[in-house]
């Protein structure tokens, strides 16, 4: 039986959002495994791997979620200090793409020392993959009908039900589909990243593709919240403007992410001129 969210299977309830989660992550997986030879990569390890991302990212996007809940979710930090039980329910909140990131790549890490693997061209071959996971799991949203922005009467504006409306919105009925904006966004930066790794697959620049993936999300996110309505905000500091921590996080991972891009440029011009010599 079929319902708006999900399939009823006797006393088992499949989410569609669970699905598309998993559809991303095995579609990212198996654009790995095409494109590891062509990098002088071995696909073999991709699979296996992707175990040890998907356990650590699951942890750091909860945990992302409980340090940062949304307010519409109507929970707080201080409600998971108090009930601890309930940040293993990962239904009940939601997950955090940064903490997924941080938290998979920490796995991959693992997985790449132990098996003695080039843990810098790994991450560079898996971030176009990451982009396409991500733009098909943010349909999640869409079938949640959740995470959608201000009111809007644009003609690819979505309509939400009343019962998904936040309280200060229930007289507008359809909104800003932040889903698709990221999804489009990063499915660009997928397309953009692969072609510009076949270009620079011979200068040694290893990491580039990784930064360039983390300062493209930062960017879509930082611009996204704009137009959010339940992000997680900070207490604000005076003569500053009011921005949500997502937007403080994407402000530091966009500056990390082009500090290191132009430190690999500096390096690579350094070897560059030794040879030369």
């Amino acid at each position: 039986m079929f319902d708006a969210y999900g399939i009823h299977l006797g006393p088992l309830y499949i989410r569609f959002y669970a699905l598309l989660l998993i559809g991303g992550m095995v579609a990212a997986a198996y654009l790995t495994v095409r494109r590891a030879p062509r990098f002088g990569l071995d696909p073999k390890y991709v699979w296996d791997g992707l175990t040890w991302a998907i356990i650590p990212g699951l942890i750091g996007a909860r945990l992302y979620h409980v340090l940062t809940p949304s307010p519409a979710s109507g929970l707080t930090t201080q409600y998971y200090l108090e009930n601890p039980l309930q940040i293993l329910a990962i239904w009940n909140g939601g997950l955090g793409i940064y903490g997924a990131i941080v938290g998979g790549v920490l796995g991959i890490w693992l997985y790449a020392r132990r098996h003695r693997q080039p843990l810098l061209r790994w991450l560079d071959l898996i971030a176009p993959a990451m982009a396409v996971g991500q733009a098909i799991g943010r349909w999640g949203n869409f079938v949640n009908q959740e995470l959608y922005g201000a009111p809007s009467d644009l003609p690819w504006a979505v309509y939400i039900d009343v019962a998904n409306r936040l309280p200060a919105y229930a007289a507008f009925e359809r909104f800003h589909p932040l889903f698709l904006y990221e999804s489009l966004w990063m499915l660009g930066t997928a397309l953009i990243l692969m072609g510009l790794a076949w270009r620079w697959r011979d200068r040694g620049r290893q990491g580039d593709i990784l930064l360039l993936y983390i300062a493209s999300y930062a960017i879509i996110r930082f611009l996204l919240d704009f137009l959010r309505l339940d992000s997680h905000t900070l207490q604000g500091i005076q003569g500053l403007p009011t921005l949500t921590t997502a937007q403080i996080v994407s402000l530091v991972a966009v500056g990390i992410a082009f500090s290191l891009l132009g430190l690999n440029r500096r390096r690579a011009a350094a070897r560059e001129a030794i040879h030369e010599r």
